[in-house]
């Protein structure tokens, strides 16, 4: 079977499971050649722990997947850089504007910073960039109108120079709850503090009066104030991918209330009984059995497992990325040291059997025809039959160890169709898992910078302790290899 045939075969075969109907669906894109997707993105404020890494290397998995088989894809994935309230309820200080006062930097300048280590850490990572990464600052005259058509549809009402969502008045014509399954009348939370000026209690902002002392404002018709979190990416989705696309993502943190939020003012302005036709949400990557959470201090972040200290070695970003893969999607996964170990030595094995697949030739057919034992055209249809059932990559990787056994142990070389192994070999793992090799520099460059940041670690330490000619010296070192350090005033 050609290559085009087996892509064009399994178009038709591919399954997801949509939170919104609660069950696997075959994927039938509303374009036949076209399929856009909507991920949300991190709000910018700080570095991403283990946990988001795994949403996005996720949906990086469906974007290439859905490439290889031919589509034509537009992929939107958006960056929150504007100070939202997440529980707008509790009278507390947005995230970025937070972060701005303790760093002693503009909400901008933090942006900016945690936007390109965000980048870099998901290029390290190789998780291919979106098609359109658009910003919630740079898209305000588009939610504002947005918000105006809402008024006029008097599903929302402006009090004081905020804009409120009319949840009460949107349920009378069209249900609400129906992603998360909540029953909103009996979420009602007696501790939390309530704005008086709502006319519900769930009733989510739309746009919120800018306090004097809130940074991050714009003028609306309504005052100066700023934009709620879930018109951002109602608005973004819609202008890049039209009032319907086909697949929604995120983590499932976000299923309610932002997805719910999102999906009833989508439904509210155009009027259409879908906004996304899938929604798709990755579970939680957990750290000692909890959620991580930089509010809790429970969390990892990359390059805490870089430099093992409870394993006393070196993990390489590919081997964090395959570890994620080997569990699926919408499983919850506890991070663990053993199964990262066990991870490393799978991906070892698969990169030592394509090498030997590499620079392996045929033999010559036996007498034996060890093709009744394996078949290779069988070997492809059950790997494309793992990701059609709903990204199920675990067993697309039980079978890249099956078939790494048998080439390692050199009980492959008589099978015909040779060239077909070895390029469905080289698509799955690299074109469609998107795993990198680890080549010897990158290993020396690795090693190279643990042995910066331990230093500098050890510097900072010595600096404490005021031993100043000890982290001088280590200060000039560093200097003549390009390593510039900013010290803090205050230590």
């Amino acid at each position: 079977m050609e290559e085009k045939s087996y892509q064009q075969k399994n178009r038709n075969h591919l399954k997801i499971y949509n939170s919104l109907t609660g069950k696997k669906e075959l994927f039938h894109p509303i374009h036949k050649e076209y399929v856009g997707i909507y991920v949300c993105g991190p709000t910018v404020y700080n570095y991403l722990h283990l946990g988001n890494c795994r949403t996005f290397i996720s949906f990086d998995i469906v974007f290439r997947y859905l490439k290889h088989l031919g589509y034509k894809v537009r992929y939107v994935r958006n960056i929150t850089d504007v100070g939202h309230l997440e529980n707008e309820n509790l009278d507390i200080e947005d995230k970025i504007s937070k972060k701005s006062r303790l760093e002693g930097l503009e909400p901008m300048e933090i942006v900016q910073k945690y936007t390109l280590s965000f980048h870099n850490l998901l290029n390290v990572l190789n998780v291919l960039p979106p098609s359109i990464e658009p910003t919630a600052t740079g898209h305000i005259i588009e939610q504002i109108d947005m918000i105006q058509e809402l008024i006029k549809k008097k599903l929302a009402y402006e009090v004081n120079g905020s804009v409120y969502f009319d949840l009460k008045e949107y349920k009378k014509f069209y249900p609400y709850g129906v992603i998360s399954k909540n029953q909103v009348d009996q979420l009602f939370y007696k501790k939390l503090k309530f704005i008086e000026e709502k006319r519900g209690f769930h009733d989510f902002s739309l746009w919120k009066r800018a306090h004097s002392n809130h940074i991050m404002n714009w003028n609306s018709p309504w005052g100066k104030g700023f934009p709620g979190w879930h018109i951002e990416c109602t608005t973004m989705s819609t202008k890049y991918l039209g009032e319907t696309f086909d697949i929604h993502g995120g983590g499932i943190d976000l299923k309610f209330p932002h997805h719910e939020c999102e999906l009833a003012q989508a439904i509210g302005i155009y009027n259409k009984s879908y906004f996304a036709h899938y929604w798709m949400h990755t579970n939680m990557l957990t750290l000692n059995g909890k959620k991580m959470s930089k509010s809790t201090g429970n969390f990892l972040e990359l390059k805490d497992i870089i430099y093992n200290e409870t394993c006393n070695k070196t993990f390489f970003p590919s081997i964090f990325r395959f570890y994620i893969l080997q569990t699926h999607y919408r499983n919850i996964m506890n991070f663990s040291d053993k199964g990262l170990i066990e991870a490393e030595k799978g991906y070892h094995k698969i990169m030592k059997a394509i090498k030997i697949l590499k620079n392996l030739e045929p033999k010559t057919k036996t007498s034996k025809n060890f093709d009744i034992v394996f078949n290779v055209h069988h070997w492809i249809d059950i790997c494309y039959q793992a990701i059609n059932d709903d990204f199920n990559l675990p067993l697309l990787i039980t079978h890249l160890f099956q078939i790494s056994t048998l080439i390692i142990n050199d009980s492959i070389q008589n099978i015909s169709h040779f060239h077909l192994l070895k390029k469905y070999m080289i698509y799955f793992v690299f074109d469609i898992l998107g795993i990198q090799e680890i080549n010897h520099h990158e290993e020396d460059s690795k090693k190279l910078k643990i042995l910066i940041e331990r230093l500098i670690k050890f510097r900072t330490e010595e600096r404490k302790q005021k031993h100043w000619i000890i982290s001088d010296k280590i200060r000039q070192e560093l200097y003549h290899i390009g390593v510039l350090l900013h010290d803090n005033k205050f230590l």
